[in-house]
């Protein structure tokens, strides 16, 4: 599992006459060469991809967070009319490749005049759009008593108050596994960005990566390679610091306390 990892940041360090021809992990001659060449070797900066990647998993976390969790907690503590047929409705949601709702959902942006912003890849996220991190905060939020909302609307609380004050406190590591989840699905999206973005100026690290490799003309696969490793770092380093919060997230997600 390791081996490709390994080779990739060999490559990423070796001469450039040597990434296929040579078997072995260890690079003859050590070269940052592959880094400096990737980092300025297209017409923007490789840091411009990566400010975009943050703007754009940043904002989709900030969207899924808030919205996904008002919506969770309409279904788990809310009564009103349909709620069972609303949530099933939801669940739904889930069965639907993106490939389906792909055509209709780029008409619609293209009449808003979105097309080739950010606009498409985070607005859904503050519409509730993704069911995966909904039905995750149901089955958190039904495992919290009920009995301090009750304690709490018998000291004058409003629902609102219960879920900011009660319920979103005691749900950090649900909170926690959804950003986790949003910030690699987002960085690693290549297909959204493919479709709405077209100005390099607004490309994503995935789109960039791409632009290394030209089927027409030559390729740069040691800036490719070092690149690659680099866009690795951000989803390593965020997983390696939130790892404790997704694991306790995940294993008490469902279960009554």
């Amino acid at each position: 599992m390791l081996y490709p990892l390994l080779w990739m940041l060999s490559a990423s360090l070796r001469p450039e006459n040597e990434i296929f021809t040579s078997t072995s992990l260890w690079p003859s001659a050590i070269s940052l060469d592959s880094y400096v060449r990737g980092w300025n070797g297209l017409r923007l900066g490789f840091g411009t991809f990566f400010i975009n990647s943050f703007t754009i998993a940043i904002l989709a976390i900030i969207g899924n967070l808030a919205t996904c969790s008002l919506a969770a907690f309409a279904f788990a503590r809310l009564e009103f009319w349909g709620r069972g047929f609303w949530f099933a409705m939801m669940l739904a949601t889930l069965m639907l490749p993106y490939q389906v709702t792909l055509i209709p959902q780029y008409v619609l942006f293209h009449n808003l005049g979105w097309v080739n912003t950010f606009l498409p890849l985070v607005v859904p996220k503050f519409l509730a759009a993704d069911g995966f991190f909904i039905f995750l905060m149901v089955q958190f939020f039904r495992g919290i008593p009920k009995e301090l909302d009750e304690a709490a609307m018998m000291d004058g609380c409003s629902p609102w108050r219960i879920y900011w004050k009660i319920l979103l406190p005691l749900s950090t590591p649900v909170l926690a596994t959804a950003a986790i989840f949003t910030f690699i699905w987002t960085w690693d999206d290549f297909f959204g960005p493919l479709i709405y973005l077209s100005d390099i100026r607004t490309y994503t690290v995935m789109l960039g990566l791409r632009t290394f490799v030209d089927s027409s003309a030559q390729s740069d696969w040691g800036g490719l390679f070092a690149m690659s490793i680099l866009s690795l770092l951000p989803i390593f380093l965020f997983f390696l610091f939130f790892q404790r919060l997704l694991i306790e997230g995940i294993a008490t997600t469902g279960m009554k306390r």
